[in-house]
């Protein structure tokens, strides 16, 4: 004790002596004033010096705080208290009101939970938390980096990870925690969304995969959400932009996310945080929308680093913890008293946040050995020179014994002894909507992106042209057999290696779907089959593009029924293609990788196809059992191959003739029988769907769980760190 209380005075008087107005001169106007007699009032951020007077009737007893207050009807004086800032001017004529939100309480109670290997000395990484949030208010989780702030906040959404398990309660409206489908929204750190998508189109299409209900319906909902997040000038813009107009800022960017789940309206809304890559004047734009979003009576709860002066003013409550360890609960000005009071008074010229993390972050202790033997043009650096160790120590200590956790604890036994009216389901969109939803919706993507198609049909015309010229003038002798052979397979060879072009489209289209599974606005099957309906058209304009120019460049035969054939194999062939890439994707999830699998995947089924050697000359093991059999090349080759030599004859000199498979059985191995190329057509249709099972059962193991073969694979692999 006797070491922290010499750190605590330490710092008390390099603080005091910072905060002296005679050694510190304002360097701008936007500085926050504490009214005399009144420690726990909100800030404000007026650059009027006549603030002091104005008319704030908050009252609040000794030795208490607020919050008793917060579950009376929002007053003027209350929502002064709270907003901290002044009351905004009134709504002119004809203005657009926001809808009203039925919000909801939520209570958490001795919350610990525990994730093995997340924390070095520890797997506890949050202990003991206790807090609430209310309706009408915003809730904000701070501390620094794995100080187990998502953490908590997925703790308290229902969104934990497997492995973590979780210790002590979690109440919603006083009842055990329960979330009924659209009763609550989450938005994570990272936004994923369709940059070939306007903002109006994104959230209409996302109306149409949540909600049940009729078309027109769901666009009044969506209006309500781009006016909530003050999206009106930009709903007609497309997020990703293009080559003439640049797409939506970060700020924007995170607005859209944010709007998404608010077409369901929900009582709560968990933001993991919301001002991540964010400028300072975003940053405001983005509280201050959220704050009029929490006047509607929405609950808000979400996580923060570290915010400016100004954004600091508009928090309710405030969260504070540090390797899991919760050092204060309560009203934004109570923290800032009890920093005070725990010996760490925050300098009147300092950011509130910036003060509490440079008393809570241990890597500042790093800074601290940096910077022992340098001095400033001030002399040393005692207002850096602090053990944070003895300060989160403090800090805990003084918070336990504090009026402020019992208030916290008082209301907390205030919210749950008694229930409240429980959370229900909002219905969901059925299966057979999702499906055309998704349809139409990859349908338009993939019109306006060039790199999922458009690019494919330029890169295969180019590789026709090239293959056709090079083969062409063939004729229909015996001699020309080999060689359309060579052709043929160089042909679906190529042009199925060339899809790969189509993975970075492919996992762009995972992730918005692994974003919306967490969400439960898609499902597995609806995936697939929404991917399916939508590509086949492009595949079918890529077959008979491609397949038509081929066949006559080549001098194939001249029959509709054999030129239907040769575009229903290579279009099925193209199915193949994109299943395994699909697979291929969904197991590694990272571009690279997925990329040089799939190259070494075709090269191997290029070799056991029969070409280079025949196939019933390969080796037994590996070549003929099984790859010869799983390559899809060989049973595409083969029946266009007997769809152009079988039923056919070749004369050899000027009296004896040949039949077609005879000629070409020395070239490559192919079934005498007429029938055969249709049971090839049949195994190319069976290994498409087989495909598409393989990558429906990924997505709910792979996908579903958020694990990939690049995160155990990669040495520099990204973990998520419990912030």
């Amino acid at each position: 004790m006797e070491e922290i209380q010499s750190q605590s005075d330490n710092y008390r008087s390099s603080s005091s002596s910072a905060s002296s107005p005679a050694s510190r001169v304002p360097s701008s106007n936007f500085f926050y004033l504490r009214k005399p007699g009144s420690l726990r009032q909100t800030i404000s951020f007026e650059d009027s010096p006549d603030w002091d007077d104005t008319d704030i009737e908050a009252r609040v007893e000794e030795g208490g705080d607020s919050i008793n207050n917060a579950t009376t009807p929002a007053s003027t004086s209350v929502s002064k208290l709270n907003s901290g800032s002044l009351p905004s001017p009134p709504l002119p004529e004809g203005a657009i009101v926001a809808r009203k939100i039925a919000g909801a309480s939520v209570a958490w109670k001795d919350l610990t939970i525990t994730i093995n290997g997340k924390r070095k000395y520890s797997d506890k990484v949050v202990k003991s938390s206790n807090g609430y949030a209310l309706p009408g208010t915003m809730t904000v989780i701070m501390g620094p980096a794995k100080s187990g702030k998502s953490t908590l906040l997925r703790a308290l959404a229902g969104r934990l990870h497997e492995s973590a398990k979780i210790y002590g309660e979690v109440f919603v409206n006083g009842e055990k925690s329960c979330f009924p489908y659209g009763s609550y929204g989450f938005v994570e750190r990272e936004t994923t969304l369709i940059g070939s998508l306007t903002v109006r189109e994104f959230l209409y299409y996302s109306a149409l995969l949540q909600l049940p209900g009729f078309f027109c319906q769901k666009k009044s909902i969506v209006e309500d959400a781009i006016l909530a997040m003050s999206l009106g000038d930009y709903a007609n813009k497309l997020i990703g932009g293009h080559c003439y107009m640049k797409g939506l800022s970060n700020g924007e960017r995170r607005r859209v996310s944010i709007a998404r789940e608010l077409v369901t309206r929900p009582h709560i809304l968990f933001i993991d945080e919301p001002l991540y890559h964010l400028d300072s004047v975003s940053a405001l734009l983005m509280m201050v929308t959220l704050k009029k979003l929490a006047s509607t009576g929405c609950t808000l709860i979400f996580t923060i680093y570290q915010s400016s002066t100004e954004v600091f003013g508009l928090f309710d409550r405030i969260c504070l913890l540090s390797n899991g360890n919760t050092l204060f609960f309560g009203e934004t000005l109570a923290c800032l008293q009890h920093f005070s009071n725990a010996g760490f008074p925050c300098p009147i010229m300092q950011s509130p946040s910036d003060h509490f993390l440079r008393a809570i972050n241990t890597d500042f202790d790093r800074i601290i050995a940096m910077c022992k033997n340098w001095q400033d043009d001030q002399g040393d650096f005692s207002s850096v020179n602090m053990d944070t160790a003895v300060a989160i120590r403090t800090l805990e200590a003084t918070f336990k014994s504090s009026a402020d956790a019992a208030a916290v604890e008082a209301m907390i036994l205030k919210l749950t002894e008694k229930e409240g009216p429980s959370l229900k389901s909002k219905g969901k969109a059925s299966n057979a909507t999702r499906i055309a939803v998704l349809t139409w919706r990859s349908l338009l993507i993939m019109s306006r992106e060039w790199k999922f198609y458009w690019l494919r049909l330029v890169l295969y015309m180019l590789l026709t042209l090239c293959v056709g010229t090079v083969f062409s003038g063939l004729g229909h002798s015996l001699s020309s057999v080999v060689t359309r052979v060579a052709a043929i397979f160089v042909f679906v060879s190529f042009t199925s290696l060339l899809s790969i072009a189509g993975v970075p489209a492919q996992r762009k289209e995972i992730k918005i779907y692994s974003r919306e599974q967490l969400n439960q606005h898609s499902g597995a099957l609806v995936f697939l089959l929404g991917q399916l309906l939508s590509s086949i058209p492009f595949l079918f304009l890529l077959s008979i593009s491609s397949g038509l120019v081929f066949y006559f460049l080549i001098g194939l035969r001249d029959a509709f029924s054999l030129l239907m054939y040769f575009v229903l194999n290579f279009f099925i062939c193209l199915l193949v293609v994109e299943g395994l890439m699909l697979a291929v994707v969904t197991i590694w999830q990272d571009i690279f990788w997925s990329i040089l699998t799939l190259v070494c995947i075709h090269v191997l089924m290029m070799l056991s196809a029969g070409y280079f050697r025949i196939r019933s000359a390969l080796p037994g093991p590996v070549w003929m059992y099984p790859l010869s059999y799983i390559a899809f090349h060989t049973y595409s080759i083969q029946g266009l191959l007997e769809n152009e030599y079988i039923g056919t004859s070749f004369a050899v000199g000027q009296v004896r003739t040949i039949s077609g498979y005879q000629a070409i059985r020395s070239a490559y191995d192919i079934s005498p029988n007429s029938n055969s190329k249709w049971k090839n057509l049949l195994v190319l249709s069976l290994m498409a769907v087989a495909y598409r099972v393989l990558v429906f059962v990924l997505l709910q193991f792979c996908v579903r769980k958020n694990l990939s073969v690049c995160r155990f694979s990669r040495c520099n692999h990204n973990t998520n760190n419990a912030r």
